[in-house]
This record gives C-alpha cells, structure tokens and sequence, in this order.
C-alpha cells in the first residue's frame, strides 16, 4: 500500500509541475517573487492578481488528481480494506476421501455416499459449488499438505515432500503467514502439517493454535463409546465432544480484532484410524448391510470390510456435526454472509485397499465444497482441480499477489462464474504422485515413486521403482504363515507387515484370505508388486482395476498420456524425472525420524 501511494503521489508531483511551468510568465515578462524578492516585485495588478488564482488551481487539481487516482486504487483488483475482505474458514479432515450425501445425486452407480449423511457439508454444497473432479497432489498426510499450504506440488516442497522425516523449509512461502503479513487474524485448530519438524510451521509452528477447550473430538467414536459405557446418554457424550470444537473457534473469535478479516483452518483427525469397531452402527445408526452391493469393486463385499466402512462414514458424520458447529457460530454473530467456507480432505481413505498411498481415485479424489456468499449457489463443477490451487485462491481473496514458485492456479474465476459442469476449458487434468511414507516400509528406508496422470477419459500411473512393493514389504506375512489375525487390527500392528496400508480389521481380513482363490485377487490388488505402466479406460472401468497398459487397442492413447505427463513433470522441475532422478533416494529423504506432534492417538501412518 505505501509503495503504491508513493508512485502515485508522484505521478501527481510531475503533473504539478508541468502545469506549474506552462502557468508562468511568457519569455520577457516579470517572473513573480520568491519569498527575499517580494519587495522589488513589479508585475502589473492585474496579472499579478491572476497568479494565486493559477496556484490555487493547480494545488487543486493535484488534491483531485491524488483523490481520483487512491480511490482507482482502493477498488483495484488485489487491494482491498479490511471490511470489504473475506473471511476464510477452511475445514480440512485427514484421511477424508469423496464421501459425502451430496454426492449421490450426482452418481449414477451404487455407492456409499448413498448411506452417509452430512447435512453440513450438503449446505455448503447448496449454497456454493460442488466438485466432482477435486484431487490431492500427493496421497499421504505431510506431502499433501505441503502442496495445498505452498501451492506447489508435493515434490517442490524440500522435506515437506515426505511423510516421515518431514522438515518444513522455510523458505517456501505458505499462503496462512501471507495473509496474516496482509493483515488477516489467523488461527488453526488440532493437525495442519504433521508429522514433521516443526509441527505446523507452514502456519506459524503453533503459535496461533486455539486448542484450550479440548481435543477429545479428535478420538470421537472411542471417546463417546467410552462415555456412553460409562452412563453417559449418547445425545449428551456427543455434545460434550462439539462443545469443544465450539469453545475453540470463539477462543479464536474473542482475539480477532473489530472488523478483521481472519482465516480459521480446522483439522480434526477423527476421520484418520482408528475408530471403535461398531461405531457406526451404534453411534450414527448406519447399518453395515446398507452398503452391501454399495461399495466399490476393489473392497471385498463381506460382513467385516462393510462394518469397517460403516465406521469410516461414522467418522465422517461426525467430522460434518463439528462443521455444523461453526456454521452456526458464524451464522450467530452475523458472519456468514462474509465468510468464504471451503471443505476438504487431506486424501483417501485409510486402511482399505486403492486408499490412502495410492494414486487411484479411491485414494487421492477428495470432498470439495466451497460456499462464497453473494455468488451463485448449487453448482456442480467439473473442472479438475488440484488442491494446490487453493493457496492462490485464498490469497486472491485476501488482496495478496501470490508468490513466485507457486504451481496451483486461483479457482476465484472458477468460483465467481454463474456455470455448472466444465467453468475453464484448461482444466482437464491434473497430475497426481507419492515417494515415501512411512520410512521404514522398505530395505533402505526406500521410498515407492510413483506419479500420474488423471483426465475425464484415463488414469495413466507410471511407477518408476516396479520391484519394489508399493504398500510396504510383506515383512510378517510370508506364504504359509502371518501373525495371528485377532491383533493385526490395532493401530499398533501398522508396521508388522505392507506399512504403508494403515492397520485395520479390512487389512487384516485381506491376510487372513489371501490363498482364498475368491479373494485372492483383492489381496494381489492391495498388496502385490505393480507394473511399469497402468492405464485406466474410465468410462469402461471406473473403479480402475483393469489394467489396459498391455492392450495393443490402448497403445497410441498411452503414448500420448506417457508423453503429456513427463513434459509437466519436467517443466515444473520433479526431481523424480530431472538431473540423476535419485534426489529423493538418498539422504536427507531416506533418514529414518518423524517430527515432534502434538500428543495424539494418531501414529505415523
């Protein structure tokens, strides 16, 4: 802003004096008196009398001239006052895929968001724009996160680039310290960027964290299981759990100042494992066998791997009642109608085959919902979208010029049309990929490299390292024997064997049945060594599990993808696919170490 008034003022100076210098005496008549020269000052009356008056004229117009030129500025595009910016409210839920009621009727196939219910997040949907093409850069907690808060993609981000051992470089601009450098209050609540060291820098390492009230409701389904074993009736253990979400976010309100504009991040992590077995069904009423023939082709259609799934939408239920939380606050002190709320999810879903760690749909397709006031609402928008994208949007919002290195592109276009299905005719694609997670999945710390290409029509995934095992290595589980199947479902059995697939009872039921030759083929699908090249027809298949990298009818379409993804990769500048191509397998990025966290039931998967 100063900067800006200083160029302008001027531009007004040198058009003072140029009309200053056409205002004076013509060649050969009395100049008119500088101050030690008024005495011998000899100019006729009548000129002399229209000298103030030409002054006075010039002063003027300079004072209009500035007046004119700062309130062009003042309306100007990226510039604007306090009271005119909006709000941000961005609720961000680990491990929460594309699971929500809005979406079922927009599907035309079975699927679970025919059973989930989120009320909360179908308003913001109502009232804004519904995604159907949102995806994360990178399938894993820290990669993905660095993406969306640098707006670069995932391997742009140093360290930030990996899950453990993640090391914030800061260097890289983050959209939060933006704002709140343009003026912006900000806060966050429970996970932003973890596991890493330090946790949450992208956003200040915990300096604006609001997390007095509690943080019980990051373990919602063990906590109210608990309560509600305890005596406590279910209504009122739910309550006690929102009421901390609710005493948080007016913590964060009661330290903004009058007419600030402020951006709130919430990250709740009860999505992310693990959950109360039977949570679902005993905490949200939904049943098990209301997904049979529901879900998707790669998750074994049985009693076990429903419940499972039941208890996921649980987590989800119960993430949309502490949005409901704020919606309502906001709405109570008369914020709604200036805030920009947007709702997302760090990746997939945790624990089940495709999900997270994986560059299928099932693991790096999110939620997005996105509610601007004022604008056109209930949309549906097909445009692809890559979550990197909302660090640029949230600074075009806030008035602020993104920085240089950023990879996303502002939706505010996107958002601010009246349109529904395809908005920007670029967006078409959008490039997803992974290096490791967790570190000792593999000999050598050994990270899976792996990266894709998604548009409307084919998923191309090229994976770079094929002899290694892209869920971890089978360590305890060998041909004849594993460990016993009662225990592989704690969280604490996550490394025993395949790391990078969180534990689960889902995981475990797999092992339990991989020589059933009816199964055997969702156990090679979550677990076994991949080729080369995979290629998804996704009008043919769109669940992806039949590979046509072979087919002869499919040659020339993967050609062209092949070649589309490897000059992005090289014009953005991926280590993978640059210099040696071995940045990330070496060290610092094969070093063994997970960051500080805040104490959390959540491990380093």
């Amino acid at each position: 802003m100063s900067n800006l008034y200083i160029s302008v003022n001027r531009t007004v100076r040198l058009i003072f004096l140029f009309l200053t210098m056409n205002s004076r005496p013509k060649s050969g008549q009395a100049a008119p008196p500088t101050e030690s020269k008024k005495a011998n000052f000899a100019l006729p009356p009548k000129e002399r009398s229209l000298w103030p008056t030409t002054t006075c004229l010039v002063l003027g117009l300079q004072r209009v001239c500035l007046a004119v030129l700062l309130l062009c500025l003042l309306r100007a595009p990226g510039f604007s006052r306090d009271k005119d910016r909006l709000n941000i409210l961005l609720c961000f839920a680990g491990d929460w895929g594309r699971y929500a009621s809005a979406y079922a009727s927009i599907e035309s196939h079975p699927s679970p968001n025919q059973v989930v219910k989120t009320p909360h997040i179908d308003r913001i949907a109502r009232n804004g724009v519904l995604f159907r093409n949102a995806f994360v850069n990178a399938p894993s907690c820290a990669p993905s996160r660095s993406a969306l808060l640098s707006g670069r993609y995932f391997f742009k981000t140093g360290r930030g680039a990996i899950l453990q051992g993640a090391r914030w470089d800061d260097r890289i601009p983050s959209f939060p310290l933006l704002l709140l450098d343009a003026g912006y209050h900000i806060g966050e609540t429970w996970k932003v960027w973890s596991p890493g060291t330090p946790n949450d820098a992208p956003f200040g390492a915990g300096q604006y964290a609001y997390e007095k009230a509690g943080g019980a409701f990051n373990n919602f389904s063990e906590n109210v299981t608990r309560m509600v074993g305890e005596g406590t009736p279910l209504g009122a253990a739910k309550e006690k759990l929102l009421a901390e979400v609710r005493g948080n976010f007016e913590a964060f309100l009661a330290r903004r100042k009058s007419a600030q504009p402020f951006l709130y991040w919430f990250g709740p992590t009860l999505v992310h494992r693990v959950w109360a077995k039977g949570s679902g069904r005993a905490l949200w009423g939904i049943e098990p066998e209301s997904l049979k023939g529901k879900l998707p082709r790669f998750l074994p259609d049985v009693p076990e791997v429903r419940q499972d799934f039941a208890d996921y939408l649980g987590e989800i239920q119960a993430w949309d009642a502490g949005v409901g939380v704020l919606l309502k606050k906001l709405e109570e002190i008369g914020e709604l109608e200036r805030t920009l709320i947007v709702a997302s999810g760090d990746h997939g879903a945790p624990g089940f085959p495709g999900g997270k760690c994986n560059l299928y749909d099932f693991g790096v397709g999110v939620t997005l919902a996105v509610w601007w006031p004022g604008q056109k609402g209930g949309r549906v928008v097909d445009d692809f979208v890559n979550l990197m994208d909302l660090a640029p949007t949230f600074l075009e919002v806030g008035g602020v010029k993104p920085p240089e290195g950023m990879n996303g592109r502002s939706l505010v276009k996107v958002l601010q049309s009246k349109r529904s299905g395809l908005v920007d005719p670029t967006r078409t694609w959008v490039v997803t990929g992974r290096e490791r997670h967790v570190g000792a999945a593999r000999e050598g710390n050994l990270p899976y490299p792996h990266r894709a290409l998604r548009t409307a029509d084919f998923l191309y995934i090229r994976n770079f390292q094929p002899d290694r095992w892209p869920m971890g290595a089978p360590y305890a589980v060998t041909a004849t024997s594993a460990p016993p199947a009662e225990g592989l479902d704690l969280v604490s059995e996550t490394l025993a064997y395949f790391p990078d697939m969180g534990a689960s009872p889902t995981k475990a039921w797999l092992v339990a049945h991989r020589h059933d030759p009816q199964w055997k083929w969702h156990y090679d699908y979550a677990f076994g060594k991949r080729p080369f090249e995979e290629l998804y027809d996704l009008h043919q298949d769109p669940d992806q599990v039949n590979n046509v990298a072979a087919d002869p009818a499919y040659q020339a379409k993967k050609a062209k993808l092949a070649e589309q993804l490897m000059k992005i990769l090289t014009e953005a500048g991926d280590p993978r696919v640059t210099g040696d191509g071995q940045t990330f397998e070496r060290s610092p990025f094969t070093d063994i170490g997970a960051g500080p966290g805040r104490p959390s039931k959540r491990k380093i998967d």
